[in-house]
């Protein structure tokens, strides 16, 4: 049977009209069940930083990306420990011996760091920054020669700390110069809970946030879980994947990220402050926090003193209260807290030497 469609002349079949229809019909459901993902990124904490908002039009989704990126580039500039900022300032008057009048949030980030390094054991310790200038790793450009040993040796003998600061009223002081703040272990994991925050207050429940790496999940990608991938040190691409719940941070270090090699050794950006030296005995280290208050901190903070406690993660992962850890040691030997294992789907198939921890 054929109908006269409109005032052309042509002809068409029923049946193909009523398959038309169908396809218009479904290309319709596609579009509404394929809901919007918005997409920004920029170079923030010398590193690709990306915000991802699920479900909502531009119009919402862009000026509340915008305003996460605007605070991270805040952070950056007022926290940078080796341009002019409010950072290198005090440093300054640290060297100097001078009691530095500083900001109410900087007082809160020296006091929560101050925390956080008792917690590691002082193998997370933001004020080793005169330690990272003497291996260079304050650079763009990393060097090829290895520190004065005078040098890392004086150093050492002092063992300068952020524990080592004073705070009274919004006045910060040391009797120790050799202290010197470098938050870059730990401002990125602060940002991402700023981000939430932001995000949150703007009225944005699904949103991925990812700091080089570092990652916090916000509600779901149109309904399912975000994935994200774990970084192998020694190959391109994922070790492993994960789906992540509302909430969830995870961040990594690894020896990849930062280094230079001398005669085949590798000397990696994450120093050791009992030693004054590269830790030697990991490749990876990644945390997953599950949802709570400063997930996104801790996500960064926790994976620096477990990278370097080496074999002796799983106690001081308990003392942190940090309960999945992937970690790949120096030998390439996979090792998984229990809770972790099976939420990992393993890319390539189950490593072959790999080491579930209860």
């Amino acid at each position: 049977m054929t109908f006269m469609v409109g005032g052309s002349g042509k002809f068409m079949t029923v049946s193909l009209l009523v398959r038309l229809l169908g396809l218009l019909l479904a290309s319709v459901l596609m579009a509404c069940e394929r809901a919007p993902l918005h997409h920004q990124e920029a170079f923030v904490f010398g590193t690709r930083v990306e915000v991802l908002i699920a479900g909502l039009d531009e119009t919402a989704a862009r000026p509340a990306a915008a305003a996460v990126l605007r605070e991270f580039d805040r952070l950056h500039r007022t926290y940078h420990a080796w341009k002019p900022s409010e950072l290198s300032t005090l440093n300054e008057a640290i060297m100097a011996g001078r009691r530095q009048p500083v900001t109410p949030e900087m007082v809160g980030l020296i006091t929560d760091a101050q925390y956080l390094t008792r917690l590691g054991e002082r193998l997370f310790d933001p004020g080793i920054g005169r330690l990272i200038s003497l291996w260079g790793f304050q650079s763009d450009e990393l060097p090829a020669t290895l520190p004065d040993p005078f040098a890392l040796a004086a150093w050492r003998a002092a063992q300068p700390s952020i524990l080592d600061l004073r705070i009274e009223g919004t006045f910060v002081s040391s009797d120790k110069r050799e202290v010197a703040l470098d938050f870059g272990g730990y401002l990125k994991g602060v940002a991402l809970d700023r981000a939430a925050a932001i995000l949150h207050a703007q009225g944005v429940h699904n949103a991925l946030i990812n700091i080089g790496g570092n990652v916090m999940a916000l509600g779901s990608k149109n309904g399912q879980r975000w994935r994200v991938g774990i970084q192998h040190p020694r190959q391109p691409g994922p070790l492993a994947t994960i789906e992540l719940a509302n909430g969830e941070a995870i961040g990594t270090s690894g020896d990849y990220q930062r280094f230079f090699e001398i005669n085949g050794h590798r000397y990696c950006h994450l120093l050791d402050p009992r030693s004054a030296q590269p830790a030697l005995h990991t490749q990876s280290l990644s945390v997953l926090i599950s949802p709570r208050t400063a997930a996104g901190t801790l996500s960064d903070m926790a994976s620096k003193p477990l990278f370097i406690a080496g074999s002796d993660w799983p106690r001081l992962a308990r003392a942190l209260q940090v309960e999945q850890v992937l970690r790949v040691d120096a030998q390439g030997q996979v090792q998984v807290s229990s809770s972790l294992h099976g939420r990992l789907e393993y890319v390539g198939g189950r490593p072959r030497k790999l080491e579930v921890i209860p």
